[in-house]
């Protein structure tokens, strides 16, 4: 199948493409610089130059294609909602598209906030009003009535592994090492969920190759690593003392990132693994900080 990729030179994007390539997809990975065309290229997959914010080369690049998996995002946090009209836009390109072929359009959405204070599942709708971006998530599952066969992964908010992740690990780790202090917040209870890259990637594949029209699947290895044992992974790590950090005060020391990190975000991914076989085979969150891929550079 010809699938166009949009984020393929990316964290989670390059490793679906070797996944698919591997699957024996022929992958069209959607490229705005000569440096994401290079990386592309290197990765065996076909270049097609264009951009979100040019629905024109959108629609030629999804043209060519018999399914899409959208990872392209803009993470801009102080731009949310023009992000997620960004890709809105998008998403309605696709689907116009490959309405009524039957193909898959996979996008990519999150864990974070489903399920305050439990275990969140696939069958849990998050609350529209947490990010802008949800409401696509909802839309593109409706997208099934269409005769196409949508999707939603939600991937958790620590996508993790060696040579390159700048999420949120990365952040925590360089605030460690700029602060001397690997902090959480409070008693650090609270848990993220957790998933390496290439078990992500693998899991696009899956779902490309296997999920239903409407499907919503978890990319979750650990369903709960307590942010009490990331900030200690990563003080051993960076040879820093690890202490609580007030959450009167969280975002004065984290930053930006202090409203996220003190959320329970805890979710399962049973009922994925049921529908794809998906079994995650790579190292975990705290084995992966502790092999030294958090420098805090």
């Amino acid at each position: 199948m010809r699938i166009l990729v949009t984020g393929a030179s990316g964290w989670i994007g390059s490793a679906s493409v070797k996944e698919l390539i591997s699957a024996g997809h022929h992958v069209l990975g959607l490229a705005r610089s000569d440096e994401s065309a290079a990386r592309i290229a290197g990765l065996g997959a076909e270049v097609v130059r264009g951009s979100l914010d040019d629905l024109a080369s959108l629609r030629g690049a999804a043209a060519l294609a018999e399914g899409v998996v959208h990872l392209g995002y803009k993470h801009d946090f102080s731009q949310m909602a023009a992000a997620a009209q960004t890709d809105r836009a998008a998403i309605d390109v696709f689907a116009d598209a490959l309405q009524g072929t039957g193909g898959p359009l996979l996008i990519a959405s999150g864990t974070m906030g489903l399920a305050p204070g439990r275990v969140g599942t696939e069958q849990d709708m998050p609350n529209a009003g947490i990010h802008p971006r949800i409401a696509n998530a909802a839309y593109t599952l409706g997208l099934a009535d269409r005769g196409i066969r949508s999707m939603v992964v939600r991937f958790a908010p620590t996508v993790h592994g060696a040579g390159g992740d700048h999420g949120f690990v990365a952040v925590l780790a360089r605030i460690a090492r700029e602060k001397r202090i690997s902090g959480y917040i409070d008693e650090g209870q609270n848990r993220w969920t957790a998933v390496n890259r290439l078990d992500a990637g693998k899991l696009v594949q899956l779902a490309i190759d296997k999920a239903t029209p409407g499907s919503v699947l978890h990319a979750v290895a650990e369903e709960g690593v307590a942010t009490r044992d990331i900030a200690t992974a990563l003080g051993q790590s960076l040879d820093v003392p690890v202490g609580s950090i007030p959450a009167e005060r969280a975002q004065q020391h984290f930053d930006w990132l202090g409203m996220f990190f003190g959320i329970d975000a805890a979710a399962s991914s049973a009922r994925t693994r049921s529908l794809l076989g998906w079994e995650p085979t790579h190292g975990t969150l705290l084995e992966d900080i502790a092999a030294g891929h958090y420098p805090g550079n």
